[in-house]
């Protein structure tokens, strides 16, 4: 990694490639220790380094990297160039900020997150079953094959001997996520009592929202107090689009990609 130093008149005290390990990290910024502020951007290997500044007692700030990117731009990218632009967009006060995540939940929630391709791996298996039924034009299964005891019989509808088959391995692995979905809910429901029980219950007091949708409120949101106004919760959760305007104008809208994807489902999902 890059380490990127600066003073207050902008000069570059430290620009150095290291080993990404805190004893490195450290041994390299010891001299620099007084009034020092770590910025980094939030790319996958960010927790360790936000870790040891909290260990250290060392201010940490996390740069939202997709909101970075419409800010810096630039033609010619590498670590040398990005760690002087966040260095030089921190010390402006442009650097825009992500939250940094509690270390104790962020195990959860990455399983929590993990649950959810698992969920939805099994739907396109749900769906193949169903779609090759049309395929071949038969009438409709008339159950709902996702649970379990529904399914009998469902392999044989076909009289091609190999659709059964393909048909036969699509339920096996359904069967097979059906477990670990059961399991992988279980140990997120039990961390997630130990974590924030009263939280989690009222969350599934609101209607439209059970079990799975509380748990992603719950770890995606963590503290909503972070949020100084509800507009800005709302703009996080991509539940509003941004307006381009210029000179009193509209012409539509941006910023699509900004915010956080599992909170915009969860609401959509709690609202139908």
């Amino acid at each position: 990694m890059y380490v990127c130093i600066l003073n207050q008149a902008g000069e570059t005290l430290l620009h150095r490639n290291m080993k990404t390990n805190p004893e490195s990290f450290l041994k390299v910024i010891a001299p620099y220790r007084d009034g020092i502020v770590v910025a980094v951007e939030c790319m996958f290997p960010w927790y360790w380094l936000a870790d040891l500044c909290a260990d250290e007692g060392s201010p940490f700030v996390l740069g939202h990297a997709l909101s970075m990117k419409a800010i810096h731009g630039g033609q010619a990218k590498n670590d040398q160039i990005d760690s002087r632009k966040i260095a030089v967009l921190l010390r402006g006060g442009m650097l825009p900020q992500a939250y940094v995540y509690p270390a104790e939940r962020r195990a959860t929630r990455a399983l929590r997150r993990r649950r959810m391709h698992l969920a939805h791996t099994r739907g396109e298996l749900l769906a193949h079953v169903q779609n090759t039924n049309s395929q071949y034009n038969l009438p409709a299964i008339g159950k709902k094959i996702a649970y379990k005891a529904t399914r009998d019989g469902v392999a044989e509808r076909f009289a091609d001997p190999a659709v059964p088959n393909s048909i036969a391995v699509d339920l096996a692995l359904i069967g097979y996520y059906d477990a670990l979905l059961r399991d992988v809910e279980l140990t997120i429901l039990t961390t997630a009592k130990q974590h924030d029980a009263n939280t989690l219950y009222l969350l599934q007091t609101v209607p439209g929202i059970g079990k799975i949708l509380s748990l992603v409120l719950l770890y995606d949101i963590h503290q909503s107090d972070r949020f100084p106004r509800v507009q800005e919760f709302a703009s996080s959760c991509r539940l509003v689009k941004c307006a381009k305007e210029s000179n009193g104008k509209r012409a539509g809208t941006s910023g699509s990609k900004i915010g956080h994807a599992h909170l915009q489902w969860a609401f959509s999902e709690a609202a139908v």
